[in-house]
């Protein structure tokens, strides 16, 4: 009996074919998703390593090019606000008042305090302009420094005397100090136009008429302390004896200059220039209002 014997052929298999084998010729890329353990790729980014010397060239040329136009900006301002300056306020003849040293402070504030046994009161000169107020050896030059340093303690000086009575604030404060300023603003006007309307040729400067109605902080700052330190009494004490000082001390100055200078060839008894002493007196006598004013209200609970 014949057996049939029949043959199977085995499964083909269906695994992939050689990576070789299937290259395309028109296949840009390789595949390599087959591969089990996929080897990590590196990629360069051209352009992010600042360190590369394509970045230095297009950075430091743009660096140097906004230091550059920086410099030039910052140096245009700057004269821009130097010429606008010098429109208003000329800054050498404001260095000139602000050039002081210990001597000259020292010997100003003894003036101002005990004006009484001073005999020169003349402004020096040399040739061609007069002396600094560190040069001049009898301190009769005005200068800003002590204003400027008498207003400033003032306000520093208030606001200790408002703290001590409880009555201290930000906006006191800031009231004290713009009524200040403005008095002084107010007083130099005034003189101002005073001198314009009498005729007065000299070369006292508005920096000069600054100068001399703020000496009279001075006399401030002597009157708040003696008034916080020996109440009422002590301060009406210092009140008086500081009015009548720097009434002297205005006098005695603004009278050489005021009523030394002449005017269309008017005589020094002339009318005119009695009018001149008027202006002179009427400043000197109006220091004190001020000098109470701006006192009175910082020690007026005061015992």
């Amino acid at each position: 009996m014949a057996q049939h014997v029949s043959y199977r052929q085995p499964p083909k298999q269906r695994g992939r074919p050689p990576v070789s084998n299937m290259m395309d010729p028109n296949q840009l890329f390789d595949d390599t998703s087959a591969s089990q353990h996929p080897q990590p790729t590196s990629y360069t980014v051209q352009g992010i390593d600042m360190g590369l010397p394509i970045n230095n060239f297009l950075s430091e040329p743009v660096a140097d090019f906004a230091m550059t136009y920086g410099t030039t900006i910052a140096s245009q301002g700057k004269d821009m606000v130097h010429k606008e300056l010098n429109r208003f306020v000329s800054v050498n003849k404001l260095k000139y008042f602000f050039t002081v040293d210990t001597r000259y402070v020292t010997k100003k504030l003894a003036l101002l305090l005990f004006p009484y046994t001073h005999q020169n009161w003349e402004l020096g000169y040399r040739v061609d302009s007069r002396l600094t107020p560190r040069e001049d050896f009898h301190a009769n030059a005005p200068d800003l420094y002590i204003p400027t340093m008498a207003f400033i303690t003032y306000i520093l000086l208030a606001g200790v005397a408002l703290g001590i009575q409880q009555r201290f604030s930000p906006e006191v404060l800031g009231m004290c100090a713009s009524t200040a300023l403005v008095w002084i603003i107010i007083e130099v006007l005034a003189l101002v136009l005073a001198l314009y309307l009498i005729s007065v040729h000299t070369d006292l400067t508005t920096f000069d008429l600054i100068a001399y109605s703020g000496y009279k902080y001075v006399g401030m700052i002597i009157t708040i302390l003696a008034g916080l330190l020996f109440g009422r009494d002590g301060y009406y004490v210092a009140l008086a004896w500081t009015s009548c000082a720097i009434m002297f001390f205005l006098v005695r100055s603004l009278r050489m200059k005021v009523l030394s200078s002449t005017s269309d060839g008017v005589s020094s008894h002339s009318s005119r220039n009695q009018l001149r002493m008027y202006v002179t007196l009427a400043v000197a006598a109006f220091q004190p209002l001020i000098i109470y004013w701006l006192t009175v209200h910082l020690i007026r609970i005061l015992k």
